[in-house]
């Protein structure tokens, strides 16, 4: 990774010019069955359509602050980078009455939480393949809906600047910068040594920790995450057997 990148939006950057075609986040949900990799140009794609459509479509702005009120997925992943590169702050299940634009899973009890919103609203349907409600929740905007028809290319309008704040996570907030340099400095101890190594997680998105390992970690070091939904579903010897499959060099659960 480039030694001058200051914002994860900076770091997914340096990924698509080093290697586009290479894995970087491989999703699996062992409630559902599911499993989707995502190259980096494909990640990068559905994150310049999606802070295209937070930009244009949403009509955020730089410190605005985006609700995400979702668990641990590829999706989520996306919103994550797609607010760092329109410069908002990601409050990662934090208070939708705060919040400017909420987004929201499927779950009862989060579409409700989200209705505290009184800005716009978006569901995800996390289905597979990521695919629409079949009745979009009264309310929201349905994301399956409106991403696709969003451009393939992101400029933002203004600056994204690294020492604003960027993300918060149970009650802690980061600028830009701090997300990057922690990711990295906290990466050896994650056992992520740089380009090639592949880390499997199985942490939700609530903490920092599950964050880094599921993220930012393998963003800053050129590796790649195994990000799995519903771990304790799968018994050793599944778990031996897909470490096995996805050529993992460490494990975070």
């Amino acid at each position: 990774m480039n030694a001058t990148d200051r914002t994860p939006a900076d770091l997914l950057s340096s990924a698509l010019t080093a290697d586009p075609g290479r894995p970087l986040v491989t999703f699996y949900d062992d409630a559902t069955g599911e499993r989707v990799e995502l190259s980096v140009a494909t990640f990068a794609n559905w994150v310049a359509k999606t802070a295209n459509l937070l930009q244009d479509e949403l009509s955020v702005e730089p410190g605005d602050r985006v609700t995400l009120l979702l668990p641990a997925h590829w999706q989520t992943a996306v919103w994550l980078l797609a607010c760092a590169s329109v410069g908002v702050v990601a409050d990662v299940g934090g208070d939708a009455s705060a919040a400017d634009v909420v987004v929201s899973g499927p779950e009862p009890e989060s579409l409700d939480a989200a209705r505290a919103c009184s800005g716009p609203r978006v569901a995800l349907a996390l289905r597979p393949l990521g695919g629409r409600f079949p009745q979009p929740p009264e309310g929201f905007a349905d994301y399956a809906v409106e991403v696709p028809g969003q451009g393939d290319r992101f400029v933002p309008y203004a600056p994204v600047d690294p020492e604003e704040p960027a993300l918060i996570v149970a009650g802690r907030e980061f600028s830009g910068a701090e997300v990057v340099e922690r990711a990295r400095a906290e990466a050896p101890d994650l056992g992520l040594t740089g380009p090639g190594s592949r880390i499997l997680s199985g942490l939700p998105y609530d903490t920092w920790e599950g964050l880094n390992a599921g993220l930012y970690a393998p963003l800053a070091t050129g590796g790649s995450v195994v990000l799995c939904r519903n771990l304790d579903r799968l018994d050793a010897d599944a778990l031996d057997k897909r470490v096995e499959s996805e050529r993992v060099t460490v494990i975070a659960r």
